[in-house]
C-alpha cells in the first residue's frame, strides 16, 4: 500500500489554497462542501473565485504567495501553473509538518485529492496515488452506478437510530442481520420513494419486534432493448439485489450477466405461438410464492416493463395479492431503434406526433370501427409487427397513407447484430420477407424515416437506396 487512506474531519478548520483558477474553484467547492474555511492566496482571480470572495463564502489575499499564510491551517493546496512556486509551497508545508496537494503532481504532493463517490455521512474515495487520475475517475464513475442514492438517508437514518439499535438488538450476530434486513427490506424501499415517515416508522416497528421475518417484494425491471449500455442504474441495482430473477425471452445474456451470481435466474419466456395464457399464470404464481419466501423478485423484462409487455397485468395480480413493488423503467425499443437506427422519432420540420402501438390485440378485441389517425406529421411505431406487415401495409394504406410512405424495419435493435431495412409502405413486406427478418423486430413508419440512411450510424443498414433522404416525400414535407 503506497498511501494510507484518511478521511478528516474539516469542518471549520482553515484550509489554504494558493492559486485562483478554474481548477482551483474545483477544489474550493469540496472543501466547502465538508465544511472547511477556506482561505486562497494568489496574484489574481478568476471570476468565479472572486465571486465567492464576494459572497462571503472564502477568504482571497491577492497577493504573492507568503510562507506566513501557513500559520494556523490544517491542510495546503498549491493549484498554480507554476512548477517553482508549487515547489516552494509544498517545502514551506513541509517544513511546518503540513499535508499539501499539488494538483496534478504526485511527486510534490504529500496528499491526494482522491475521486469521490458521495452518499453522505458515506463517501467511498478512489486514489492511484496521483499516477493515474483518468483511472481513478472512471472507477468512480462505475462505482456510482452500484450505490444507491438512498444509501446516505439510510445511513443518516441508522446514526440517528443507532442507540435504539444496540438496545434492541444487543447481540453482534442479531445487530448484524437488523442491518442486512435495513439494506434489503423495506426501509430503503420507502427513502427510494422519499418517504422517510414511513421509513422511519418501518425501522422503529422493527426494532419494536423479537425478530424480522424477512419481507419479500417484486422488482419489476426494464431491461432495455439489449444493449447492456442501456440499462439504467437503478436496474443494475435491482439485478444485484435480486434473489430470485424471472427472466422474458428478449433479455439479452449480457444484461443477466450483471446479476448477483448467486441469484436464481428462472427463464419464463413466452415463446412465439406458444401458449402465452398458460405461461403468464406460471409468471404470476412464481412471483408471488417467492415473495411470499421473503426473497427479493426481479421480473425482468425487455425494453420497458409497462409498455406494450404484461406488466400492468403483474402489478395488479400483486397487489391483489398483498405483495410489495416497485417498478423500474428501462428504454423502450422505439426509443433505442429510433436512435440507433438514425431515425429521429419527432422532427420539427416532418413529426409533430409519436404514436407507440402494437401488432398484436387480444383475441377478444375487435380494432375500434372507424378509428382512423392522420398520417402527416407523425410517426407510428409498431411493436411485434414483422409476422403481420403484409395486415399492417393494408391497414395503413386503409387509413390513408399513401404507399410511398417511407418507412424501416429495425431487427435486434441496439444489439451487435442489428439490421435495419429501409423501404416504403408498399415494399416493405416484400423487402422484410427478401432479407428473412425476424423477431425482435421494430417498424417505424412516416416521413422521417427517411432521414435514416443518412444518419445510420449502428449495424447493418439494407436497401437504403429505397428511401433515400431526397426521397419527393420528404422534400414535399420541407
Amino acid at each position: 500500500m503506497h498511501l494510507f487512506p484518511l478521511f478528516t474531519d474539516l469542518k471549520g478548520r482553515a484550509v489554504l489554497i494558493v492559486g485562483a483558477g478554474l481548477v482551483a474553484d474545483r477544489k474550493i467547492h469540496l472543501l466547502l462542501s465538508a465544511g472547511a474555511r477556506v482561505i486562497v492566496g494568489a496574484h489574481a482571480a478568476h471570476p468565479q473565485v472572486q465571486a465567492r470572495a464576494l459572497a462571503g463564502e472564502i477568504e482571497l489575499r491577492l497577493a504573492p504567495f507568503d510562507p506566513v499564510w501557513l500559520d494556523d491551517v490544517w491542510l495546503v493546496i498549491a493549484a498554480t501553473n507554476d512548477r517553482r512556486l508549487n515547489q516552494s509551497i509544498a517545502d514551506a508545508a513541509a517544513a511546518r509538518r503540513l499535508f499539501c496537494n499539488v494538483v496534478d503532481d504526485a511527486a510534490l504532493s504529500s496528499a491526494q485529492v482522491p475521486a469521490i463517490v458521495d452518499r453522505s455521512p458515506i463517501t467511498i474515495a478512489i486514489s492511484s496515488g496521483g499516477s493515474a487520475p483518468v483511472i481513478a475517475r472512471r472507477l468512480r464513475e462505475r462505482i456510482e452506478s452500484l450505490f444507491d442514492p438512498a444509501l446516505g438517508a439510510l445511513a443518516a437514518l441508522a446514526q440517528r437510530k443507532r442507540l435504539a439499535i444496540r438496545q434492541a438488538r444487543p447481540q453482534l450476530r442479531a445487530r448484524r442481520d437488523f442491518y442486512d434486513w435495513l439494506l434489503d427490506g423495506p426501509v430503503l424501499s420507502a427513502l427510494r420513494r422519499s418517504r422517510a415517515d414511513e421509513a422511519e416508522a418501518a425501522l422503529d416497528q422493527a426494532l419494536a419486534q423479537d425478530t424480522q421475518a424477512p419481507a419479500g417484494k417484486v422488482l419489476l425491471v426494464g431491461a432495455g432493448p439489449g444493449d447492456p449500455g442501456l440499462l439504467t442504474l437503478r436496474g443494475l441495482r435491482a439485478l444485484n439485489e435480486a434473489d430470485v430473477i424471472l427472466s422474458d425471452r428478449l433479455v439479452s445474456p449480457d444484461i443477466l450477466a450483471l446479476a448477483r451470481r448467486d441469484a436464481q435466474v428462472i427463464d419464463v419466456g413466452k415463446a412465439l405461438g406458444g401458449p402465452h395464457e398458460s405461461t403468464q399464470a406460471r409468471i404470476h404464481a412464481l412471483m408471488v410464492s417467492h415473495a411470499r419466501q421473503g426473497r427479493c423478485v426481479v421480473r425482468l423484462k425487455g425494453g420497458d416493463p409497462l409498455v406494450f409487455g404484461r406488466g400492468g397485468e403483474e402489478l395488479q395480480h400483486l397487489k391483489r395479492h398483498g405483495i410489495a413493488y416497485e417498478v423500474v423503467p428501462g428504454i423502450t425499443a422505439a426509443l433505442a431503434c429510433g436512435a440507433y437506427a438514425g431515425i429521429p422519432l419527432t422532427h420539427r420540420d416532418h413529426a409533430q406526433s409519436l404514436t407507440l402501438a402494437t401488432a398484436h390485440r387480444r383475441a377478444d378485441l375487435d380494432p375500434v370501427p372507424g378509428k382512423r389517425q392522420t398520417a402527416e406529421g407523425q410517426t407510428r411505431v409498431y411493436y411485434m409487427g414483422v409476422n403481420r406487415l403484409p395486415r399492417l401495409r393494408a391497414q395503413l394504406l386503409e387509413d390513408g397513407l399513401a404507399p410511398d410512405t417511407p418507412c424501416a424495419l429495425v431487427e435486434n435493435g441496439s444489439r451487435p447484430d442489428q439490421r435495419t431495412i429501409f423501404a416504403t409502405l408498399d415494399t416493405l413486406a416484400a423487402t422484410a420477407a427478401e432479407h428473412q427478418a425476424q423477431s425482435p423486430a421494430l417498424i417505424l413508419v412516416g416521413a422521417v424515416t427517411a432521414l435514416g440512411p443518412e444518419l445510420a450510424w449502428f449495424g447493418q443498414v439494407l436497401n437504403a437506396d429505397t428511401a433515400a433522404p431526397e426521397m419527393p416525400y420528404l422534400q414535399a414535407m420541407a
